[in-house]
């Protein structure tokens, strides 16, 4: 994990900085992404590649090819087996909104090229809100105009350019909450200790601002961690660092872990195991959550176990929020030459440089393109090959 993590770190920065020196097509082509990965010399190719795919709507192209960084296919013991089955599975959702009436601060990880995380957080918001959360912080987020502007744009940060990212904060923004960034992009050559302990310090700033709040904190990897992280130059993880700073002990939750691959081979075989269509957190008799193998020291307080991903039209199933989301497929008659990339625009946002609610890449006139959005009003952008707009027309969600 430690060699992994510390590209993502080079990756998230360097590409901020390239971003804020030159504008470029954001939104890209899989062909125009995997002709780049392939000429590409340097050994992050993979990670940057999955990245913007992610960016770019592409879900299973980014998980495989994150897993060519590297992966080892993952077994379970006897002992952990036995160990699994002590538990029963809970709707994920349901369990985490549940607890949140006790809680004070909530942390849930996300991998940067897997849109399904930021799905899940957006599916637990109104709960979380109904039982006193006011406040969401986000590792990737640099814009103190967020809340003043209510939409995120293209340089509200880089990951949050994802329309599945954008998503979630224009969401949190409507049910009410007050977004925040908390990563410190001003100071350079921070190390990763220095890293972890500004982030700790950056939201503790807002707790002591806010006595009486109830936080979610939406960040990458291992910053969850509350034990002694796997990268030992930390000392402590951004959740250790918290509880030191404001005596608060977080919910940690984790996603990644047992999340579904590209290959379905490296999945985790809990997966299979539960074989669940709904993310599940495991507990058992005495309440206490499942958080990886018997044998494993606590670092977190609970794993989500994500079911396998079905797909309607090439679209993964989560993306629908359970029906709250709505089916938008594309006529051919609105297509004048083929491929094309088709990305709805919240209305007004589109030319103050906003985030897209969906995008979706339309190959040839056999295969059906189906967007995937909120009730609202929307703004349909149409690209060719060269990323000229050769449509744009408007469109109303209805419940």
């Amino acid at each position: 994990m430690k060699p992994i993590f510390l590209l993502v770190f080079l990756l998230f920065f360097f590409t901020a900085k390239l971003y804020s020196q030159t504008k470029k097509e954001i939104y890209q082509f899989s062909q125009d992404i995997n002709h780049k990965i392939e000429k590409d010399t340097v050994k992050w190719k993979y990670q940057s590649g999955a990245a913007a795919y992610s960016i770019s709507g592409y879900y299973k192209k980014a998980l495989e090819t994150w897993d060519k960084n590297g992966a080892k296919i993952p077994v379970i013991t006897k002992e952990d087996s036995l160990y699994f089955k002590k538990f029963h599975a809970e709707n994920a959702a349901d369990y985490i909104v549940r607890r949140s009436k006790t809680e004070k601060v909530i942390m849930i990880n996300e991998a940067h090229n897997n849109a399904r995380h930021r799905v899940f957080t957006t599916s637990i918001l109104q709960g979380l809100y109904n039982n006193g959360f006011r406040f969401l912080g986000i590792e990737a987020l640099n814009d103190t105009l967020i809340n003043k502007r209510e939409f995120p744009v293209l340089e509200s940060g880089f990951y949050t350019q994802e329309p599945q990212f954008g998503n979630l904060i224009n969401e949190a923004i409507k049910i009410g909450f007050t977004v925040f960034g908390y990563e410190d992009f001003n100071t350079p050559n921070l190390n990763g200790k220095e890293r972890e302990i500004k982030q700790a310090q950056n939201i503790a700033k807002w707790i002591e601002k806010n006595p009486e709040g109830k936080f979610l904190i939406h960040c990458g990897y291992d910053h969850i961690i509350e034990g002694i992280p796997g990268i030992k130059s930390w000392e402590k993880a951004m959740a250790g660092r918290i509880t030191e700073f404001t005596g608060i002990n977080p919910f940690t939750i984790d996603q990644i872990q047992y999340s579904e691959r590209g290959d379905s081979k490296l999945n985790q075989p809990y997966i299979q195991m539960l074989n669940l269509n709904y993310p599940a957190i495991l507990v058992d008799s005495n309440n206490k959550t499942f958080n990886g193998a018997i044998d494993n020291p606590k670092k977190i307080d609970c794993s989500i176990i994500h079911p396998i991903t079905k797909y309607d039209n090439e679209r993964p199933d989560w993306m629908t929020l359970s029906g709250k989301r709505k089916i938008y497929n594309i006529s051919n008659s609105k297509i004048k030459e083929f491929p094309v990339l088709v990305m709805a625009y919240r209305i007004n946002e589109l030319e103050k440089d906003g985030t897209p609610a969906d995008i979706i890449e339309i190959l040839d006139n056999t295969s059906k393109g189906s967007l995937i959005l909120d009730k609202g009003k929307y703004k349909i952008v149409i690209k060719n090959k060269d990323y000229k707009i050769t449509n744009e027309f408007l469109h109303t969600v209805k419940n």
